[in-house]
């Protein structure tokens, strides 16, 4: 009767050691996110560039009024100056959303720093036009840091990798400056994103504990594969497609390999609904305050948090 005894002691004891390591071996294969980061809790509002369907994007006012609106995350596009500086803005070039010309890899901080980034909103909305908004800055990564500090939450992307050499190690190094991560290299408040795997990978490389996120640009109807998914999770958490070209099956698809799933960009209520129906655990949106009130009201109608 001992004898059975310790014999189911051990089994026991090695059942429990090989969930244990099992268990770790799964953390490993994910990059060991540890953290307990927000995504992970509640479905997440990214104010997209900020909340820029009533602010200019990807400056500080559309961050701040992103945050008022209790969006979840600032989104930030990242671009590199000519002297290496990397800065806010969706576009290679600074022409849209400037008063100036030209390509960012090949101007000076303090050349783009001369430029008016706020008045061409008021030109193009005048009805969401102030006078606040002429004149502002195109704001760094430090000083969107700086502004807002370790207790918001940040979405950042690395833009056309391909076309600055050195970004993720920039990145990861303000990162660290700002104290964005710990000392072992987790981060409760920053997700990377990018179309590019190749930085992606290149950011894992060098800090495999940071949660990052794969985009996708879809030209006809999305589709994906088990392998392709679990070739994702190898180095994600989760997947960005544009939600124009996703369907039902997609998200579930994604959601089958408990991967995160957050489309971008949905401003129609109709479609906020949708992408919560379909399963979403969050998106990316210009008007957060409009989420907000479509997420309170799924929640209600779903009988609480989902």
């Amino acid at each position: 009767m001992k004898t059975n005894i310790k014999k189911i002691g051990f089994c026991m004891m090695s059942a429990a050691f090989i969930l244990q390591a099992t268990s770790m071996g799964a953390l490993a294969a994910n990059g060991n996110h540890s953290n307990s980061s927000i995504y992970e809790k509640k479905i997440v509002n990214i104010a997209h560039r900020g909340a820029s369907g009533y602010a200019p994007e990807h400056t500080i006012p559309a961050y701040q009024l992103g945050e008022q609106m209790k969006g979840d995350y600032i989104e930030i596009d990242l671009q590199m100056t000519k002297d290496g500086r990397l800065i806010a803005m969706h576009d290679e070039k600074v022409d849209r959303t400037t008063n100036g010309t030209g390509l960012v890899k090949d101007l000076t901080l303090a050349e783009i720093k001369k430029l008016d980034a706020g008045t061409w909103f008021n030109e193009k909305y005048p009805q969401l036009a102030k006078e606040v908004y002429e004149g502002l800055t195109v704001p760094t990564l430090e000083e969107v840091f700086k502004k807002f500090g370790k207790q918001a939450n940040y979405y950042i992307e690395t833009k056309s990798p391909e076309v600055y050499p050195g970004m993720e190690e920039e990145l990861l190094q303000v990162l660290e400056e700002y104290k964005m991560v710990d000392s072992k290299g987790h981060t409760k408040n920053v997700l990377i994103q990018s179309f590019s795997k190749e930085s992606l990978m290149k950011v894992h490389d060098m800090n495999p504990k940071l949660p990052l996120v794969q985009l996708f640009s879809y030209k006809s109807q999305a589709t994906i594969s088990d392998e392709e998914l679990e070739s994702i999770k190898e180095y994600a958490i989760g997947v960005g497609p544009n939600f124009s070209k996703v369907d039902g099956q997609y998200v579930k698809m994604v959601r089958s390999h408990d991967l995160q799933f957050h489309p971008y960009t949905v401003n129609e209520r109709a479609d906020m609904k949708k992408a919560l129906e379909w399963g979403a655990t969050g998106l990316f949106t210009n008007y957060p305050d409009v989420f907000n009130e479509v997420l309170e009201e799924y929640k209600h109608n779903n009988n609480g948090d989902k």
